[in-house]
């Protein structure tokens, strides 16, 4: 079964409130931030009135803004709530047997305790919703199937319709109900751009899809095809166990922000600054090291200029500052267009793998008399840039991250200062 939790944010505030999450008008939004700013939760009462989940606060009819509650997004709050809610479940399920899929969603595999509890299958997530609403105060819904995939669809199309807010879809049924379902951005894993291009080919349902030459949806998508023609027919063969089991064999770090106003070339460059150092940081903290690191950088929204790309790579692996900075701050004056104000900026720090791995290959680093390229840094320098990061680190995390910045850290375009107090991007 997948469980979600009802306009998750929105319905944790309602509680904080002593507010009924499924009666009380509130979003949760940053009322420090311009009516154009994304509400990040609609209570279920506002959107019964016609308020889209992911609406902008301008785009609420005025009427509801001056008696609705507006809540600054405290992600903190949030993530301690799902942990509580997570610690219910565990009351009854072994954690082998589920799948955190977001803060606010959770797969169970209920197959083996359904005998021990004497539940059917709505019985158990029928249990389990009640639990979450008395012992926390969050309503939840919930899709049930005979696999992972059928549990989603199950939760994302036909729960909401149903007066207990649980869905059931096994393989016959999927089909016998949902084939002809329109949109297909109904469905899981078929965003509006794959919509459109199934459209092209006179695709617009499930049933299209199954019915349709398979070597043509290869064509189009390659082997996503197997997953979408397997979908079609509400077949899905991963299993929690698989995905537990999954060992990632490419990693990478990465950071991003969206600015609160348009940038100049030069503060742009800042941004570029702090995040690259911010992630070398997490570098040494996790004992890791890169070759390669890339950046893209989108300019104001106003232009709709494609994104600025561009990457650099490394002579050996490394966490050290000295060595990455002069990279990647070459990279975005090379990519970046000085006559263009900055809007987003993205770094990642590409194929990263244990630091221990590389300690063979830094003792054949060449001295700086030898260096092979412009960033090169002799062994000792590198161990010199790591052992200050970690000193870095350490007084971070005894004193807090206010406790050491750099001077570009306190110019008036810098934004770490301010981010030290975000999760995600949002308020803690």
């Amino acid at each position: 079964m997948c469980i979600d939790l009802k306009s998750f944010y929105a319905s944790v505030e309602c509680v904080e409130r002593g507010l009924d999450p499924m009666t009380a008008e509130l979003v949760v939004a940053d009322p420090t931030r311009t009516d154009k700013t994304i509400c990040l939760a609609v209570s279920p009462a506002l959107k019964k009135l016609g308020v889209g989940g992911r609406a902008r606060v301008f785009e609420i009819p005025e009427h509801l803004r001056k008696r609705m509650i507006m809540a600054p997004p405290r992600m903190q709050l949030y993530i301690d709530y799902a942990a509580e809610i997570y610690g219910v479940y565990l009351d009854y399920v072994s954690p082998e047997d589920m799948y955190v899929y977001s803060i606010d969603e959770v797969f169970l595999d209920v197959t083996h305790y359904l005998r021990r509890y004497g539940f059917t299958p709505r019985e158990m997530a029928t249990f389990l919703m009640n639990e979450v609403t008395e012992r926390v105060g969050v309503r939840a819904t919930a899709g049930i199937g005979t696999n992972m995939y059928l549990a989603k669809i199950a939760l994302d199309v036909t729960a909401k319709h149903s007066p207990d807010f649980i869905g059931y879809l096994d393989e016959a049924s999927f089909i016998n109900t949902l084939w002809d379902h329109k949109p297909l951005t109904d469905f899981w894993r078929i965003g509006p751009g794959t919509a459109k291009r199934l459209a092209k080919i006179g695709i617009f349902t499930m049933r299209d899809i199954a019915r349709a030459d398979e070597n043509v949806l290869y064509d189009m998508f390659g082997i996503d095809a197997e997953l979408m023609i397997d979908h079609a027919w509400g077949i899905e063969p991963t299993k929690i166990s698989d995905i537990k089991g999954f060992k990632n064999k490419s990693h990478s770090l990465s950071r991003g922000q969206v600015l609160m106003r348009d940038y100049n070339y030069e503060e742009g460059e800042l941004i570029v600054k702090e995040m690259t150092e911010q992630l070398c940081l997490e570098m040494t903290d996790i004992k890791k090291v890169t070759k390669n690191v890339s950046i893209a950088v989108g300019y104001s929204n106003a232009l709709h200029l494609p994104m600025a790309r561009g990457s650099v790579s490394f002579n050996v692996p490394t966490d050290a500052l000295g060595m990455i900075m002069p990279g990647v701050v070459d990279v975005y004056r090379r990519v970046v267009s000085p006559l263009y104000p900055v809007r987003r900026v993205f770094i990642n720090f590409n194929d990263i793998h244990d630091a221990d791995e590389d300690q063979q290959m830094t003792l054949f680093d060449l001295d700086d008399a030898d260096k092979t390229d412009a960033y090169s840094l002799s062994r000792e320098e590198m161990e010199r840039d790591s052992a200050l990061q970690e000193a870095v680190n350490k007084i971070k995390y005894k004193y807090g991250k206010d406790s050491m910045f750099r001077g570009m850290d306190m110019t008036e375009a810098a934004t770490t200062r301010e981010r030290n107090h975000q999760i995600g991007g949002h308020k803690e």
